[in-house]
């Protein structure tokens, strides 16, 4: 007599299979079409974006300037990050993370729908020195932060052609809950994404050189 019985966890497995398949196949087109995006929208932004004036001038004494040519944001570093406008969206400025070949447009403000367009700041600022951006876990985005490494360069350049230049301090893994351990610290810049599946995040700890 045919034992019939496993039959229904043979189509159950290979159910999962495809659904796992088609997830899979789903995320890589996602990055795909982020990254296309991404390209348009630097491209964008690079267009608007003025040739910095003192690439560097964190690190020059203010003396060394002349004080009609300091950035407005070293003599106030509590103004609001200015922005440009794309396809709708407000962006701050342009993310390089060259041992990734990553160059991505920041949105100013985040929710889960711009994540799915850009990464996004999630609070704080490049001028206080407290910035946090967020992206979603696509390869085009941060899926790939991992890679990183203590010594990793970072660099973010301002809507107003400012650039600021960041190493990688340290890695961490914090749970989704954990909102104070990742807004607490002082770090200059916090890059963070959820893991496949969302069970935790990888953080980036970066400090301005």
């Amino acid at each position: 007599m045919e034992n019939n019985g496993g039959k229904p966890l043979i189509w159950t497995g290979l159910l999962l299979i495809a659904a796992a398949l088609l997830l899979t196949g789903y995320n890589m087109w996602e990055s795909e079409r982020a990254e296309a995006e991404n390209k348009v929208i630097v491209e964008q932004l690079e267009e608007v974006i003025p040739e910095p004036t003192h690439p560097e001038t964190a690190l020059i004494p203010e003396p060394a300037i002349p004080e009609e040519e300091i950035p407005d944001y070293i003599l106030n570093p509590n103004m609001e990050m200015p922005t440009e406008t794309v396809n709708g969206y407000e962006y701050i400025g342009v993310l390089e993370i060259p041992e990734l070949e990553l160059k991505l447009p920041v949105m100013s403000t985040w929710s889960y729908p711009r994540l799915r367009v850009a990464p996004c700041r999630y609070e704080g600022s490049v001028y206080s020195r407290n910035l946090i951006l967020a992206a979603h876990n696509y390869n085009s985005h941060f899926g790939r932060l991992r890679q990183l490494h203590t010594g990793s360069q970072v660099t973010f350049t301002d809507v107003d052609g400012n650039i600021f230049s960041y190493e990688v301090i340290s890695l961490e893994t914090l749970m989704p809950t954990a909102v104070e351990e990742m807004e607490s610290g002082d770090w200059d810049l916090t890059l963070f994404t959820c893991t496949v599946g969302g069970r935790t995040r990888v953080v980036v700890r970066c400090a301005l050189i």
